[in-house]
């Protein structure tokens, strides 16, 4: 090859080399994004919500009677047994001092009380002796009735006469147990009060009561805790088993209606590391009113969870604990799903933005069940595609991209 046509050839390299180096350059540059390979797996279709925990059977332990309850000993946390842990005692309010009218008037009271007594009694007794005569006469009316020398109505009269007088004794001897308890009334009022310490110091056991626990479990909340002058059905504590711990999660109205009665569920952050398993147990029938964070009146419904997973899993818990569940409504197995994050709406159609030769081809596809995370793809896409998931502004068809 002689020189001339040697230089030639450098003439055609260079300019080649120069005018590729120009295209490349002015070549766009592959932008990084995040790219994911699309593959088959489970679904499950779950309703999210809050709500607490809460103690199926919660017992408030109220006063019996009108008294004074003492000071109470247990504290929050506190271990009762049923029937054997005391909870509080109660004593007898102080009667009220008497000023010297009132003394007067309780005295003339008793005076007439025990008047009306001793009437009373002596009618018992003229009733008792009117009834030991007539049954006498009785008796002789009956032998005369069997020596047939009166006759069947006479016999019956005396028969009526007796039920009579008897009706009047047990009158009378009701009056008297009358008059015998205004007769106590009439001195009970004459009582003087006493002081808390000898009330409580007193060796009669028929002016305290004891008030039990009436399951066992634990002290939940203390109502009541000082010595005080209290009515009958006044609070004193709460009393439940923590072992018999539900869930009670706050739903819309409109995500009720899908729950049904077994449907599984999955405790999410109640501050351990694991989810917790439980079980839908009712959905009750009546909903309400609830203003949310921004102010918009929302219907919602309580549903109701109980667990399924050990006690040893969530004994950790404790009542009004604030959770969160998911409500499994329908689970799809081998599909193909994607994250949420990869999907958008191309004018009202679902699309992804899937990679094939490093360059954005845009795909239409048709998307089934989701829930918070995934979505399942019905057409549109297969195994093993790639996709771009939290696509940017700039992505668009036919752009160069790589993996970030």
């Amino acid at each position: 090859m002689s020189a001339k046509q040697i230089k030639l050839v450098l003439k055609i390299i260079i300019s080649i080399t120069s005018l590729g180096l120009l295209i490349f350059a002015f070549i766009p540059e592959a932008i990084k994004v995040d790219l994911i390979k699309v593959q088959k797996g489970d679904l499950l279709v779950t309703l999210e919500g809050e709500g607490k925990t809460r103690i199926h059977d919660i017992y408030i332990v109220s006063t019996p009677i009108d008294g004074r309850i003492t000071r109470l000993e247990s504290e929050v946390g506190d271990f009762v047994t049923a029937g054997k842990t005391i909870i509080a005692n109660m004593y007898p309010a102080n009667p009220q001092f008497l000023d010297k009218r009132s003394e007067i008037q309780a005295k003339a009271d008793v005076t007439g009380a025990q008047a009306a007594l001793a009437l009373s009694n002596a009618r018992v007794k003229q009733a008792q002796a009117q009834l030991e005569f007539d049954l006498s006469e009785f008796r002789r009316i009956k032998e005369l009735y069997e020596k047939h020398s009166v006759s069947q109505s006479a016999i019956e009269r005396a028969e009526l006469g007796i039920k009579t007088l008897r009706a009047e004794l047990e009158t009378t001897q009701s009056n008297h147990l009358v008059m015998l308890s205004r007769l106590d009334v009439a001195k009970a009022r004459l009582i003087k009060p006493l002081a808390a310490s000898d009330l409580s110091n007193s060796d009669d056991q028929h002016c305290q009561i004891c008030i039990h626990s009436p399951v066992d479990g634990r002290v939940l909340r203390i109502l009541h805790k000082s010595e005080s002058i209290v009515p009958v059905g006044t609070p004193l504590v709460e009393i439940g088993n923590p072992a018999d711990l539900e869930v009670n999660i706050e739903m819309l109205s409109t995500n009720a209606v899908k729950v049904k009665v077994g449907d599984e569920a999955l405790i999410k952050r109640w501050g351990g590391s694991e989810d917790i398993r439980a079980r839908v147990r009712i959905v009750e029938p009546s909903g309400f009113t609830k203003i949310s964070a921004l102010g918009v009146e929302e219907q919602r419904v309580n549903v109701i969870l109980s667990f399924t997973d050990p006690i040893e899993k969530w004994q950790s818990l404790g009542d009004a604990f604030r959770v969160e569940a998911a409500i499994i409504i329908n689970q799809v197995d081998n599909i193909i799903k994607i994250p949420l994050s990869a999907l958008f709406r191309q004018n009202g159609i679902w699309s992804v933005f899937k990679v094939i030769g490093g360059k954005v081809v845009l795909q239409e596809v048709e998307v089934g069940q989701k829930n918070d995370r995934f979505a399942e793809i019905q057409t549109g896409l297969n195994v093993d595609d790639y996709i771009i998931t939290h696509p940017g502004n700039s992505i668009e068809q036919g752009i160069r991209v790589i993996q970030r």
